[in-house]
């Protein structure tokens, strides 16, 4: 995978066969649930495509939950950038081009990370009225960033017109990003969970959660990377795209018994090497 100006990253290989996962405690190990009035997130459909997003223009602020559907070929993730001060998609663009840190006006802010191809995946974001762009960074199968293909789109989020879930995201497990290491408050067991996800490291971080193939390890994984010859030893499942610190969101997702893998492929601020290479990867087995 290769790296590109304002955190580009370094996803491709990455995506291949990763996905998000786990999420920070909310100052206690697990979340406590969410008031009834609280509990129902606006639930807004995205479906990937080679090479564009389909989601609405506008969104009321509040909770949402994004359902990403991947529909194309390739693995899609859906990066969640706010745009301060007036900036536009082009601004953006011009700030890929032009390489360097990413520009204090565009902040990281979750959403879904990478499914495999046909399948969904799921973020609960809570969400303040602004301008914000959907992009994907998987650079698979030509290691071209799929934002520099089009893949972008913007989306507007408006005042809410009435009394909308404004409480933070909750979940029945919690995963705390950081710096260079996952922390789950409690074994992931097989079922349906919502893992609660925070970033309390100095640097953004994401969550790529991937289940590997029967008898793989992660060090398959990462052989495979290098090379990108033959199938992934892993399926991509989904988790949480680079967030900033201190921002919290969950996703849901079923777990069976096996091996997976947490991962983050985000550039580092000092190195620019994605931070599974300062040893941001761990695996964990689900019984």
């Amino acid at each position: 995978m290769k790296k590109m100006s304002m955190a580009t990253k370094m996803r491709g290989a990455a995506a291949a066969a990763a996905a998000a996962v786990l999420a920070a405690a909310c100052g206690r190990a697990e979340a406590t649930p969410a008031k009834a009035a609280d509990a129902a997130p606006r639930v807004v459909t995205v479906v990937a495509r080679d090479f564009a997003f389909e989601a609405p223009d506008q969104v009321p602020a509040g909770l949402v939950t994004f359902r990403l559907e991947n529909r194309g070929q390739a693995l899609h993730h859906m990066q969640l950038m706010r745009l301060d001060g007036g900036k536009t998609l082009q601004d953006v663009y011009a700030s890929l081009q032009a390489g360097g840190p990413p520009p204090a006006w565009l902040h990281e802010v979750g959403g879904p990370n990478a499914p495999d191809p046909g399948a969904d995946a799921n973020a609960t974001v809570l969400l303040q009225p602004g301008t914000y762009a959907l992009l994907c960074f998987v650079d698979i199968p030509d290691h071209v960033p799929h934002v520099m293909k089009g893949m972008a789109r913007l989306l507007t989020v408006t005042p809410a017109l009435a009394p909308a879930a404004m409480a933070v995201p909750t979940g029945d497990v919690t995963l705390t990003l950081n710096d260079y290491s996952f922390a789950l408050s409690r074994p992931l067991t097989a079922g349906t969970h919502t893992i609660l996800v925070r970033n309390g490291a100095a640097q953004p971080h994401e969550v790529e959660l991937i289940r590997m193939a029967p008898g793989k390890t992660v060090n398959d994984l990462m052989a495979w990377m290098q090379s990108m010859q033959g199938p992934p030893p892993a399926s991509a499942i989904g988790g949480i795209a680079g967030m900033e610190r201190g921002q919290v969101q969950s996703f849901t997702t079923s777990f069976t018994p096996g091996t997976y893998v947490m991962i983050c492929f985000v550039p580092d601020a000092g190195d620019g090497k994605p931070h599974f290479m300062h040893g941001m990867v761990q695996s964990f087995t689900v019984s």
